[in-house]
């Protein structure tokens, strides 16, 4: 059964909470897909015999293909129906991880990977502008509010959910159960997806632009390319120069969106979104908050799991307790406080971040438990989902029916950036320091080891054999280049005495190391808490529509005064 298509907002219709359920189900999917395949990696590698190269496209190629797909895809829901665009996605998806999950050798999952990330960005930005056209505005804050704790729960337990899949080796498919998961799950969602979600698209014929689709597609990828691989590849001349390609790109991208607006309004971006002060600020914050956030959680995921030698599993638990803070702000925010405090709440929850990260930087230390981790975990999921909750309130409350799923496209695709800065970011702020205190601690540590060679029974001239080994082998592990110390590694491979007093060492010097270059990630964490609090003073004060709560007199008049600016 097909309901008529919407034009404007709809009268309320009680199957949109299920049509809700269905596309927050889809959400979690995409996000926990994300994610959960990097703990299933050794097990790829083992069992398909998989390069490192390879492995780097079976996890950015899905994010860097997803990116790259979101404002097309948004727009294909103006243009074609929301819900139709949406079910395609599911289905893509569902195939896609079907493929995934019987590839025979890892070319066929690097593909299947990239069609994945593609019927991702398809699927995804339609959720987000459904909510906007299906849902009256009083009920949005809940929405989104309950939206975002889904993703970030997704995010969170993604390790923890890989970590159980493959351990359990279910019908023994072993790491195929990550993939094959989504089958059973997509299916029942395509088929109620029909039933229950209603369609809607632009009230007035647009036809798709394809030479925006072209600029926008090449300019994000001379962006992202250089931002997903950049690290794994030692950061190359050449990817400086695709992304200063980028900008002139995004330039010649604006000016053609421009003249196409004037020839015949059917742009791929209007451009007459970016006049919204709401709009723009919120895609400015947006930006910067995901920003921290990939910079923060792939450090923090480094930091426990390499650092402190936490198993997935536990590192998945240890992040609930950023989880559970997230849920807990993420909810009254958009329902409470928002609606009586506005803005003030999201510059609220910058503070609470930055009082996290102290608590982190105080209490972070080689031998931390994870229940030493909650207190700073919690407080900076408390700050997350009071600032990053709301900005999608703000971001589309002024954005028209007909524009909301390029407007969506082009807020996922603000997340996806932020989050490839962020991974980019960490270059900088943790591998940096990492390589530098790494090869301190190792060379400070070097005479202990020989040390212990010595009163071992092993020949002095041996020892200062196996010492050397053991500062080149640890030295250039931290730097992230191991394939110039291997040789030494396998010296000591060889030798099992040795070994096992370097492996002992080793893990010393890598807690410290960790422990130090995460605390300079923090430092840095510092500086997005600072930027976030000062984004959110360009929001307007408050949340415009009455339905929300805000002082009819204050909205009134900072609207005048947003006039009169314009």
């Amino acid at each position: 059964m097909q309901a008529a298509a919407v034009v404007d907002a709809p009268a309320a219709d009680p199957r949109r909470w299920v049509a809700f359920i269905i596309m927050t189900v889809a959400t979690f999917m995409d996000m926990l897909d994300g994610s959960i395949v990097n703990v299933a990696l050794p097990a790829i590698q083992h069992g398909m015999g998989a390069s490192f190269v390879q492995l780097q496209w079976i996890t950015a190629g899905y994010v860097f293909a997803f990116a790259l797909t979101l404002i097309t895809g948004g727009r294909l829901g103006d243009i074609y129906g929301r819900r139709k665009m949406f079910q395609l996605g599911v289905l893509g998806f569902v195939v896609t991880s079907f493929l995934c999950g019987i590839a025979v050798n890892p070319e066929m999952l690097v593909i299947s990977r990239l069609a994945q990330g593609l019927a991702a960005g398809l699927m995804v930005p339609q959720v987000m502008s459904i909510i906007h056209v299906t849902f009256p505005d009083k009920e949005k804050g809940a929405v989104f509010a309950i939206q975002g704790t889904i993703g970030g729960l997704a995010a969170t337990i993604a390790p923890l959910v890989g970590g159980l899949l493959v351990a359990w080796n279910v019908f023994g498919w072993d790491w195929r159960t990550i993939f094959l998961v989504n089958v059973p799950i997509g299916i029942i969602g395509y088929v109620l997806g029909w039933k229950y979600i209603n369609e809607s698209k632009a009230p007035y014929k647009i036809r798709l632009d394809l030479i925006g689709v072209v600029l926008a597609t090449v300019s994000l990828t001379a962006l992202l390319f250089p931002l997903t691989f950049g690290r794994e590849l030692h950061w190359p001349a050449w990817g400086f120069v695709l992304m200063a390609a980028s900008v002139v790109g995004f330039i010649g991208f604006i000016a053609y969106e421009r003249a196409k607006q004037r020839k015949d309004g059917m742009p791929l971006i209007p451009l007459s979104l970016f006049k919204s002060r709401s709009f723009s600020a919120a895609l400015a914050l947006m930006l910067g908050m995901f920003t921290f956030t990939g910079m923060f959680m792939l450090a923090l995921y480094l930091f426990l799991q390499e650092g402190l030698g936490f198993s997935p599993l536990r590192t998945g638990v240890t992040l609930l307790a950023f989880c559970i803070g997230a849920f807990i702000t993420a909810s009254a925010s958009v329902v409470a406080l928002v609606p009586k405090f506005g803005r003030a709440v999201l510059q609220v929850g910058a503070v609470v971040i930055a009082i996290g990260v102290a608590v982190m930087l105080l209490t972070v230390s080689p031998d931390i438990t994870s229940w030493g981790l909650v207190p700073g975990l919690l407080l900076i999921g408390l700050g997350f989902g009071m600032t990053a909750t709301p900005i999608a309130l703000f971001a589309l409350q002024e954005v028209p029916h007909q524009d909301a799923g390029a407007a969506s496209g082009l807020i996922n695709t603000k997340q996806q950036l932020g989050f490839a800065v962020g991974i980019s970011v960490v270059t900088l702020a943790f591998f940096a320091p990492l390589a530098s205190q790494g090869a301190t601690n190792v060379d400070s540590l070097a005479p202990q080891v020989r040390q212990e060679l010595v009163a071992a029974g092993v020949a002095e001239g041996k020892a200062d054999e196996l010492t050397n080994a053991f500062k080149v082998c640890g030295s250039n592990n931290f730097a992230g280049t191991p394939e110039a110390g291997a040789a030494a590694c396998t010296t000591l491979q060889n030798d099992a005495q040795a070994k096992a007093i370097a492996d002992r060492y080793t893990h010393q010097a890598a807690g410290e190391s960790f422990t130090g270059a995460f605390r300079t990630t923090l430092y840095v964490g510092f500086g997005f808490a600072a930027l976030a609090l000062l984004l959110a003073s360009f929001l307007p004060r408050w949340l415009k529509q009455e339905e929300w709560g805000a002082p009819a007199e204050d909205a009134a008049e900072e609207g005048a005064e947003d006039t009169a600016k314009a």
